[in-house]
């Protein structure tokens, strides 16, 4: 489990989303991106939770791969249609059809330290 970040304010003014379905790891993605300065919406557990909070108004967004049986592709691409950027988040690194598919995205493994999970959004916004 990640430690919590410092009062590094990286991501202020800027709305995350998060979308993870382990409870524990998504308050810690919650606790972390809010010291950092975000705004969090979500966390988002499925799918069909995250679609409708895509818009115009999400800075970036912090992904799990897979969410219980099903994969966040739809998020991806719909985050990617409104152009919105976003890191992959996961503990499978093996050969998965989510990373051939987005073979730009930065993929951050789990666990990581919050100070890594922030600069990686951070230089997605800039």
């Amino acid at each position: 489990m990640m430690a919590r970040a410092g009062p590094a304010l990286a991501l202020t003014d800027m709305r995350v989303l998060v979308v993870e379905d382990e409870f524990f790891i998504a308050a810690e993605l919650k606790a972390v991106l809010t010291d950092a300065g975000a705004e969090v919406v979500g966390p988002c557990r499925t799918v069909s939770e995250a679609l409708p909070l895509v818009n115009g108004n999400i800075s970036a967004a912090v992904l799990d791969i897979r969410l219980s049986s099903k994969t966040v592709a739809p998020v991806a691409t719909r985050l990617a249609e409104h152009g919105v950027p976003f890191v992959l988040y996961t503990g499978q690194l093996v050969t998965d059809e989510i990373l051939a598919e987005w073979p730009g995205c930065k993929i951050i493994q789990k666990p990581t330290c919050p100070e890594r999970l922030v600069a990686a959004i951070a230089s997605l916004l800039r």
